[in-house]
């Protein structure tokens, strides 16, 4: 039991900050059971950390990004979709083959999650057991929260990267009966590449895994018209791509993450509101791969839930802050070409980043009665430099701060 003090910021809902100056959270075990302006009397026994003129703001959640391409940040950008795949993507992706560079590569990764402030990821791993297991068990030994995908595909790949379609099942069942009550963070999700890596079989095989076991889903939609055609040519039946995905009980049959969302018809949108698909929006990796610019401001008006995704390493960034900034000016390109849907304000980007995007791992993102304590301490001295008000500093802080500047990070109630 303990009591955090400071200045405190969250977003309660989408249009509104909550500011409490000097406040007080309250948490038991791994829970908020308070947040007020002076500590209870009840509570004045409780171990207190008092961070002073610090801002305690919720964790950033990372609905969508690929573990095993860190090797491959910043590199390769002048590529489209399915030629940085083929050429860069999927080759290095067949090296985790080897547990231990898999070992290598992804404790690097964890780090660079931790260092930027998120504290709980939805991640593809690959096709191998082996390695998507490390990756497990390092998340577990973080204190990070995850949700991680050992990658299904078994068809339209390089040979060291395609699949046995009854190996891929058995694998991810062995990883889903090995990890699935291990851990109280860290969980296994069901993760196909996408339409075009996957046939038939697997589809149907995973939706009936992920509803047999309650696990949520996690793959891409509509990134890229190219790859809107070639499911189009691979499943001439099907009206849009999403209904491939639907067909198979991998559309919001269980808790669903839906990755880009950029080309999307309207049937689509209507469909994901009404199975509560969330749609994660990647600007960074959007922009680079010059896939296009998700309309975000016609998800919110339609009620899709939304999140944000670093989507490394099609993004060159794992920091949220830096995604909720391309996502509010690639807003205000929208609208400056088509004023017919408003920019993203401050309030809503930060709102998508924590108790929206939240949300897909339970009470998350937000400090209110009930919620995990997850949280980080921000010490923006240095940018603080002529009074600003505590709004102007969390502002100052999500543009110009970085890594430097996030103090301790909790994560479900405890300081990792």
């Amino acid at each position: 039991m303990k009591v955090v003090k400071g200045n405190i910021i969250f977003t309660p809902n989408k249009d509104e900050f909550k500011i409490i100056e000097n406040g007080c959270i309250v948490i038991k075990d791994s829970n908020i059971v308070a947040v007020c302006d002076t500590i209870p009397e009840n509570y004045s026994s409780y171990e207190l950390f008092d961070y002073g003129d610090k801002l305690i703001i919720p964790g950033m959640n990372d609905l969508h990004c690929h573990a095993p391409q860190f090797r491959n940040v910043g590199i390769a950008m002048d590529k489209e979709l399915i030629p940085w795949l083929n050429d860069y993507t999927f080759p290095e992706e067949s090296k985790y083959e080897s547990i231990e560079y898999g070992e290598k590569m992804y404790s690097r990764f964890i780090h660079e999650i931790y260092k930027n402030g998120t504290t709980r990821v939805a991640t593809f791993a690959t096709i191998h057991k082996e390695s998507t297991k490390k990756l497990m068990d390092l998340f577990i030994q973080s204190g990070i929260g995850a949700y991680i995908g050992k990658v299904n595909m078994d068809r339209n790949s390089c040979n060291t990267l395609c699949e046995n379609t009854l190996e891929s099942i058995n694998d991810t069942l062995d990883i889903i009966k090995e990890y699935s009550n291990k851990s109280n963070l860290v969980k296994p999700i069901i993760t196909p590449r996408f339409v075009p890596t996957c046939s038939e079989n697997l589809l149907e095989s995973l939706g009936k895994l992920a509803v047999e076991y309650n696990l949520p889903v996690q793959s891409h939609l509509s990134e890229n018209i190219g790859e809107i055609k070639w499911v189009k040519e691979l499943h001439p039946d099907s009206k849009f791509y999403a209904q491939v995905y639907d067909k198979y009980k991998l559309f919001g049959d269980t808790p669903t993450l839906m990755a880009h969302c950029i080309h999307l018809t309207d049937e689509e949108i209507d469909l994901m509101s009404k199975k509560n698909v969330y749609a994660v929006h990647c600007p960074a990796s959007n922009a680079n791969l010059a896939s296009g610019i998700m309309p975000l401001r016609k998800l919110l008006n339609n009620n899709v839930k939304l999140g944000f995704g670093s989507d490394v390493s099609g993004g060159h960034s794992f920091s949220i802050f830096k995604t909720m900034i391309n996502a509010i000016e690639f807003s205000k390109l929208i609208w400056a070409q088509n004023n017919e849907y408003n920019f993203l304000s401050l309030s809503e980007a930060f709102y998508i980043a924590t108790k929206s995007g939240g949300s897909f791992f339970g009470k998350v993102g937000s400090f209110e009665e009930g919620y995990n304590f997850d949280a980080l301490v921000i010490d923006d001295s240095e940018l603080n430099f002529d009074n600003y008000t505590l709004l102007e500093r969390l502002e100052r802080f999500v543009y110009l701060g970085d890594d430097r500047h996030i103090h301790n990070r909790y994560v479900n109630g405890s300081l990792i």
